[in-house]
């Protein structure tokens, strides 16, 4: 396999849950430099203190991730509202503050978030999480326009319906209804594989995606399409 990001110092969040174990494995091999976090970025300061732990980087990949909540709308409360976006929204800001001066210092470098193609298209009893992923979307596409001068990417990736245990876990994917739910909804007629979007991301932030600025890809099997 070629090493198309051999010589990058890569930091991936949330490095065990939701895609972190398929883009560590995909990103060492092709020759990342890997910096694995486990820190709880909804917590004040964890940020900024994974950052300086981390030091010197070429990308930084924000996957963020929490389990969703499935509250009617007019039932939603404080609390949750202000906890999923602490947890998906929150950091982001931090994460740019950090990244931009070492970037820029270096004259490149690319921070891609892993986000959810429910900021997309419209899911019932998902306000909350939706939003927070809607604003994920809009943050990307003003970032990645502002930091692009810098030759500095800002992309996202927008996925539904791919494998990963913190959203289809194994004794979900073997019930019935939800196969059922997969070959309904999804053009693809199966989940997108892990590896699938880790191969995506690992171009995403190599060098043969500079072109890409403030751009949210849809990794969906085509759901977003129905």
């Amino acid at each position: 396999m070629e090493n198309t990001l051999k010589g990058k110092r890569v930091l991936i969040t949330q490095a065990s849950a939701f895609m972190g174990p398929a883009f560590c494995e995909v990103f060492a091999e092709q020759g990342a430099e890997l910096v694995k976090s486990e820190l709880e970025l909804s917590t004040p300061g964890n940020v900024e203190l994974m950052m300086r732990e981390a030091g010197d980087l070429d990308v930084i990949v924000a996957n963020l991730s929490m389990l969703a909540p499935s509250t009617p709308a007019p039932d939603v409360e404080e609390t949750e509202w202000r906890n999923v976006f602490a947890a998906l929204v929150d950091p982001l800001p931090g994460l740019v503050r950090a990244a931009v001066p070492m970037m820029r210092a270096r004259g490149s470098g690319k921070i891609l978030v892993v986000g959810s193609a429910s900021a997309l298209r419209g899911m019932k009893r998902a306000s909350t999480y939706s939003a927070a992923r809607g604003a994920q979307v809009a943050y990307v596409q003003a970032v990645g326009v502002e930091l692009a001068p810098l030759n500095i990417q800002v992309n996202a990736i927008a996925q539904n319906f791919v494998d990963n245990p913190t959203y289809f876990p194994e004794e979900l994917q073997a019930n019935p209804k939800f196969q059922d739910r997969l070959a309904r909804e999804v053009p693809l007629q199966r989940l997108v594989s892990a590896r699938e979007d880790a191969m995506f991301a690992a171009y995403l932030c190599s060098s043969a995606a500079d072109c890409f600025v403030g751009q949210v890809f849809p990794v969906c099997g085509g759901w977003v399409a129905r």
